[in-house]
């Protein structure tokens, strides 16, 4: 992979946000990759990981705040509310849905002994 400048000199940052690890890639504005991968949940040391490894990456002293006008773009995804829906963790919640889409409470639990049917 070729790396490439930023043509408005700024940051890049993708981002990963997993239920055990962080992992971010990010394009330095002269077009070098950085990677780190940090833990999710470290409470000791940071309060959220993501903006962690951003502080990092642009080596921010603690309190120091990000300097946005630096970054293009963060793009970030995340598994953790869908591990917790798989994983049957969290707060009950209660959902209210008209006749018409009745079947998504049943689609949503993805116990069908069949998942993929189209009809259930």
């Amino acid at each position: 992979m070729q790396n490439q400048t930023h043509p408005n000199g700024q940051w890049q940052f993708w981002i990963d946000r997993g239920g055990t690890f962080t992992d971010i890639v990010a394009q330095h504005p002269n077009g070098d990759i950085i990677v780190r991968k940090l833990l999710s949940e470290n409470p000791e040391r940071y309060p959220d990981a993501p903006i962690q490894g951003i502080r990092e990456i642009l080596e921010l002293a603690e309190g120091e705040p990000i300097p946005a006008e630096q970054i293009a773009v963060v793009k970030m995804g995340t598994t953790i509310a869908t591990n917790a829906l798989l994983e049957r963790k969290g707060d009950r919640t209660l959902l209210l849905i008209t006749q018409g889409f009745r079947d998504a409470l049943r689609i949503g639990y993805q116990n069908r002994p069949q998942i993929f049917a189209s009809e259930i």
